[in-house]
C-alpha cells in the first residue's frame, strides 16, 4: 500500500507542476481533467502525509523508551501514535478503493408511486420535494422533464434530471423501494396506512459513450399538458420519442422550446439505453437495475418513513446507525443517511477485498 501512496504523491506532484504552467489555461479540456484529478488525488496524499507523520511520532517515542525519566511520557505517545497510524491505515484503504466512473455524473431520477393508491402517489410527491430540497442544499440543479400528477397533487410518475457535482456519487443509494407508515390526510378513521414508491437512479450517458441509430427512433410531438395558460393549449412542443427496437419510450414537456424538449428527451434516452447496454454484459449491473426499480409493493424495500415513531429506518445499515430523524431527512437533510450508506459500502467493499 505504501509504494502505491508513493506513487499517487507522486502523481500529485507533477499535476501541480502542471498547473502551475501558465500555457496550460489556454486549453480548457486539459486544465479541467487535471484539476479534476487533482481533487481526488488531494484527499488520498493528505491522508499519506499524515500517516507518516504519526510513523515518525511513533519512532520518536520508542527512541524515547531508553530514557528512564521520559519512559511514561514515550508509553503514552507510543499508545497515541498507534492509535492514529491504525486510524490512517483503514482512511487510505477506504481512500485507495477503485472509484465508481460515474460518481461525477449527472444524474437521471424517476419516482413512481407503488402500493397505497392516492397515498402511494403523494408519498412520491413527498420524495421528489425532498430531493429538490436536497439537491438546492448540495447546490445541484434538479429540473422535472415529465410528470403525470393526480387530482390531489401526488404524483403518479416523475422523470427528473439532477446536474451538479458529484449527483450520482450521492444519489446512487436512493434507487430502490422506499415505504411510508402514516395516517393518510384521506383516512377518516385515523388508521395507519404502510404504501410504497419506487426510485430509480441513472448515470447521464454521455453522446459519445452510447450512440443512436436516427433510423430506430419515432418522434412525435403532442400539446403539453397542465398548467401553462394559453402557451399549452396553442404550442405543440412536447416531445415523445421511441426507441423502437427496445420499445423504450421517454417523454418531455417542460421546456417551452420543442428543440430543448427534444434535447433534454435524447439525453434521457441515450441513458436509458446505455444502462440496458451495460446491463446486458454485466449480471451484476442487471441485478442492480432490477433491484432499483422493484415492483412497487412492501417488499424489497430499502427505507422505511415511519410517521408515527417519527423516523426513518435504512434497512441497509445495521445497530443505532440505521434510524433518523424523520422531518430532517423529509427536508431534504440526507447527508448523514448517505454518509452511513457509503461507509457501509465501502466497509463491504474491503471485507470482499476488493
Amino acid at each position: 500500500m505504501l509504494e502505491k501512496l508513493e506513487k499517487v504523491a507522486l502523481r500529485l506532484s507533477q499535476i501541480e507542476q502542471q498547473l502551475a504552467d501558465p500555457s496550460v489555461y489556454g486549453d480548457v479540456e486539459k486544465m479541467t481533467k487535471l484539476s479534476r484529478e487533482q481533487k481526488e488525488l488531494q484527499p488520498v496524499v493528505d491522508t499519506y502525509h499524515a500517516y507518516r507523520y504519526a510513523v515518525e511520532n511513533h519512532n520518536d517515542a520508542l527512541a524515547m523508551l531508553g530514557d528512564a525519566e521520559l519512559r511514561d511520557l514515550a508509553q503514552e505517545e507510543l499508545q497515541n501514535a498507534k492509535a492514529e497510524m491504525e486510524r490512517l491505515s483503514e482512511e487510505l484503504k477506504i481512500l485507495l478503493l477503485p472509484r465508481d466512473p460515474n460518481d461525477d455524473k449527472n444524474v437521471i431520477l424517476e419516482i413512481r408511486s407503488g402500493v397505497g393508491g392516492e397515498e402511494g402517489a403523494l408519498f412520491a410527491a413527498d420524495l421528489l420535494r425532498m430531493y429538490s430540497m436536497y439537491a438546492e442544499r448540495r447546490g445541484w440543479q434538479l429540473s422535472i422533464v415529465s410528470e403525470n400528477l393526480t387530482e390531489l397533487g401526488g404524483v403518479k410518475e416523475v422523470c427528473a434530471t439532477v446536474e451538479g457535482d458529484g449527483a450520482y456519487s450521492r444519489l446512487k443509494y436512493e434507487a430502490g423501494t422506499h415505504r411510508v407508515q402514516r395516517v393518510p390526510e384521506t383516512e377518516s378513521s385515523g388508521r395507519i396506512q404502510t404504501s410504497a414508491a419506487t426510485v430509480a437512479v441513472m448515470p447521464e450517458a454521455e453522446e459519445v459513450a452510447f450512440t443512436i441509430d436516427p433510423k430506430d427512433l419515432q418522434i412525435d410531438t403532442y400539446r403539453s399538458s397542465g398548467a401553462g395558460g394559453q402557451h399549452v393549449n396553442k404550442t405543440e412542443s412536447a416531445i415523445r420519442i421511441t426507441h423502437l427496437p427496445t420499445g423504450t419510450v421517454v417523454e418531455c414537456q417542460d421546456e417551452r422550446s420543442q428543440y430543448k424538449n427534444k434535447d433534454r428527451a435524447m439525453k434521457i434516452l441515450r441513458s436509458k439505453l446505455y444502462e440496458a447496454e451495460q446491463a446486458k454484459k454485466n449480471d451484476a449491473i442487471a441485478a442492480q437495475r432490477k433491484s432499483q426499480v422493484g415492483s412497487g409493493d412492501r417488499s424489497g424495500k430499502i427505507r422505511t418513513y415511519n410517521f408515527p415513531q417519527n423516523r426513518v429506518t435504512d434497512h441497509r445499515l445495521t445497530g443505532d446507525h440505521k434510524n433518523f430523524n424523520i422531518a430532517a431527512i423529509i427536508d431534504g437533510d440526507l447527508d448523514a443517511l448517505v454518509d452511513a450508506l457509503t461507509l457501509a459500502s465501502q466497509t463491504a467493499r474491503l471485507q470482499e477485498g476488493e
